[in-house]
């Protein structure tokens, strides 16, 4: 039965600290769901919270119109696939997925469990053991183990981390397949951006137990809600200014002498000191102001770091009042690269960039309004 899981004022405390904080939440039926966030921000005790192995201190969970908030967690309908796997190593491959089914007294556990080795891709390891198969073939036993119990919620807490970059990225397109197939709701909590971003229809980036934004990966991506989901979400240069009315369609900000402005249907500002944000692959930089175009905004500074990454060059630009913006330019071999040193124009197309809140005491560290440098999960 296909139903929404929906968390009403879930609430987890561990003597004064406060893990999960007042959490309303709907994971539609039939989604992949992330919860996104660093160590600490509420997302696997909210998971465990689901699983029946936490007990909330306040609120429901609920799965429909049932309510599971007070049930043991082997009563509930769903199960959980762990960082660590933990299959069974004396058992192999096939038993290992049965042992579920052989609890419950299930029939056609064979044939159920051909079923399951045929959709995560391992036919003809039903009789190995757990110690010989790779990571990603004991990741793919552990996922076929918890959908052979069909449950109606899968619960993934970091199932991917203790695998290497290769294999994580083969084991996401994995995993969407998976889904695709079995039609479930999949609710994956992990500290990776970019496996958030490539896997769930719907992200939720926790941060201090509370959900700061929620919505399509991107959606958050190009319109963050907070400074924290701009520059956990990515990277972003977010340069401090304040509101200085409308032009037309579009908000004006004044920062370091200059003034800027971003379009309204792009600001997420209620108050006047605010954030003017820019994606470093939307910042371009030219070395003569003739080669801006004449719609775009513009900042002076200095080359003073770059990085060849395959995809793109990286680079560090000094500004004016001391402090770094960061810029990408795509590799696409017509880029010529920017030697460091260079005077260089960083411009933008206003219709790129987003206007945030900024938060008392931000924007000021250098003895001027500062850029803040995202930095990657």
């Amino acid at each position: 039965m296909s139903t929404d899981l929906r968390l009403a004022g879930v609430t987890k405390r561990f003597g004064a600290v406060t893990a999960v904080d007042a959490l309303d939440l709907t994971v539609p039926a039939g989604s992949f769901f992330a919860l996104l966030g660093a160590s600490g921000c509420g997302k696997t005790t909210t998971l465990r919270m689901v699983a029946g192995l936490e007990e909330p201190s306040a609120g429901r969970i609920l799965l429909g119109d049932d309510d599971i908030t007070g049930l043991r967690a082997y009563r509930r309908p769903v199960n959980t696939v762990f960082q660590s796997y933990a299959l069974f190593p004396h058992l192999d491959v096939h038993e290992n997925i049965a042992f579920g089914l052989r609890r419950r007294r299930q029939r056609d556990v064979r044939a159920q469990v051909e079923r399951m080795l045929a959709l995560v891709q391992l036919e003809g390891y039903g009789r190995r053991r757990p110690g010989e198969l790779s990571g990603g073939q004991q990741q793919r036993v552990a996922l076929a183990r918890a959908l052979v119990n069909n449950p109606r919620v899968l619960l993934l807490d970091e199932p991917l981390g203790a695998l290497d970059l290769t294999l994580r990225r083969r084991m996401q397109i994995e995993l969407k397949r998976i889904h695709t197939e079995v039609g479930m709701t999949f609710v994956h909590v992990t500290h990776d951006q970019e496996e958030a971003m490539t896997m769930a229809d719907t992200v939720a980036v926790m941060n201090a137990g509370r959900i700061e934004q929620l919505g399509p990966p991107a959606q958050l991506y190009d319109l963050p809600a907070t400074p924290f989901v701009a520059t956990f979400l990515g990277q972003s240069n977010l340069l401090a200014g304040e509101q200085a009315g409308t032009v037309g369609d579009d908000v004006a900000v004044t920062a370091y002498g200059q003034r800027f402005t971003v379009p309204a249907l792009r600001s997420r500002a209620a108050g006047t000191s605010v954030f003017l944000g820019v994606r470093p692959e939307k910042l371009h930089l030219a070395l003569s102001a003739d080669a801006v175009p004449e719609a775009h905004q513009r900042l002076t500074g200095v080359v003073t770091d770059s990085s060849y990454v395959g995809v793109s060059s990286q680079y560090l630009v000094r500004t004016g009042w001391g402090t770094e913006l960061s810029a990408f330019a795509a590799s696409t071999g017509e880029h010529r690269q920017v030697p460091l040193g260079a005077q260089v124009v960083a411009h933008w197309d206003p219709r790129h960039a987003f206007l945030l809140d900024r938060p008392p005491g931000e924007g000021d560290r250098t003895g001027a309004a500062d850029v803040s440098l995202g930095v990657s999960a």
